[in-house]
């Protein structure tokens, strides 16, 4: 591997950190994307349960809070209506519509980073490849023919652009498949939230 990134040359620096920050930034979003961690299980129906006599107390919502990324936007319904119980329809909706955003936005965190990767991969591996062949036309003159120059200069020039599509491609793949997934929580959260402000409008009926 050593050998392979003294062939390749200065530009492919560039691309290992690419790789690395690609790494750790799939990770972080495979571990925080799942499902227990965005819509714990029953999270809906244990809170529409709990409150079927009216707004619980505020230690119940403060624990809500702290349930995965739906919890605090159930929470801010019921906080709505222990603030002001004769809140209108409009007034729940709005402040629970507040809070998927910032809870959609949660999901997205870093998903833009990972997208600069994927697009920006192959144009640093172009990078590497323009300063490879710039160093086969500087070895190659009319007096002077160094094949080994010529090897490196090669060498420089494939092993960037191979590189840049291998950080590219799992990038670009990874990225779709936590778009799709983020789009598929956010789907769940606002029919949850539909539900959960209709059970509100009649706990304040």
């Amino acid at each position: 591997m050593l050998s392979i990134i003294q062939a390749a040359g200065w530009p492919i620096w560039p691309l290992i950190l690419c790789s690395v920050l690609a790494l750790a930034l799939v990770l972080e979003r495979w571990v925080q994307l799942q499902d227990d961690k965005v819509v714990p299980a029953n999270i809906l129906a244990q809170t529409i349960e709990a409150t079927q006599r009216g707004v619980p107390a505020q230690e119940m919502i403060q624990k809500l809070d702290q349930a995965g990324v739906m919890g605090p936007v159930l929470a801010s319904g019921l906080r709505c209506l222990q603030e002001n119980p004769k809140a209108s329809d409009a007034d729940l909706q709005s402040s629970m519509q507040m809070a998927g955003r910032l809870a959609a936005q949660q999901l997205e965190r870093y998903l833009p980073a990972l997208a600069t990767i994927a697009s920006a991969a192959p144009l640093l591996g172009l990078l590497g490849t323009v300063v490879g062949m710039i160093d086969i036309f500087g070895a190659h003159t009319a007096s002077s023919n160094q094949p080994a120059l010529l090897a490196h200069g090669i060498s420089v020039a494939l092993y960037n652009t191979a590189f840049g599509l291998i950080v590219a491609i799992p990038s670009l793949m990874f990225w779709r498949y936590f778009r799709a997934l983020v789009d598929r929580h956010v789907l769940a959260m606002e029919v949850a939230t539909e539900t959960f402000a209709r059970h509100l409008a009649r706990l304040r009926a």
